[in-house]
């Protein structure tokens, strides 16, 4: 791998283990769930160590999938934000897709 991308590639895995932690520090509920999720940031900060940058971003993106799917499954409340405002951004970020026309009539 070369210097530029494995830059990349652990900034990133960095930015995101930050990210996790920051929502999971807030996050209460089902706890097989939560556990999940400490057990990727922890195996991404492992794979950080060794020098494994490819598992160490994976491990830290299926942190955040479990997150996302965890809160959407409503499994799990994060405290980065109340719960009616995670729905609110979700579906601003499905808006382009959205017909308003069929709410116009």
């Amino acid at each position: 791998m070369n210097e530029d991308l494995a830059s990349d590639l652990r900034a990133e895995t960095e930015k995101w283990l930050v990210r996790a932690d920051e929502r999971l520090s807030g996050c209460r509920g089902d706890e097989s769930f939560l556990s999940n999720i400490k057990a990727y940031i922890s195996d991404s900060r492992y794979f950080l160590e060794k020098g494994d940058l490819i598992r160490a971003f994976e491990a830290v993106i299926w942190a955040w999938a479990w997150l996302e799917i965890g809160e959407e499954l409503g499994r799990i409340e994060s405290g980065s934000a109340p719960r009616h405002l995670n729905a609110d951004l979700k579906r601003s970020r499905h808006a382009d897709s959205y017909d308003m026309s069929a709410t116009d009539s």
